[in-house]
């Protein structure tokens, strides 16, 4: 029973994307629609990458400062 679900949920979904994408890409609405959304898609990206950055400058920030306190107790590795 398991795998006649898990059977159907691919079908649904395989059947779902392809019609999204027959949608976006062979239709004039759906080429319109994906040309208006590429540029907000491309904006999103740039963000994402950004946060990433500053979530990585974030980390290494952190983890000097744990590197500070350890060699401050006398616990640092060396």
């Amino acid at each position: 029973m398991y795998n006649d679900s898990r059977a159907i949920t691919a079908i649904i979904g395989g059947a779902v994307l392809g019609g999204l994408a027959g949608y976006f890409f062979f239709t004039e609405r759906g080429r319109s629609f994906r040309r208006q959304l590429e540029p907000a898609l491309e904006q999103f990206a740039r963000e994402l990458t950004g946060f990433r950055g500053t979530l990585q400058r974030a980390v290494g920030v952190a983890t000097e400062g744990w590197n500070v306190l350890d060699e401050g107790r006398g616990t640092g590795v060396h």
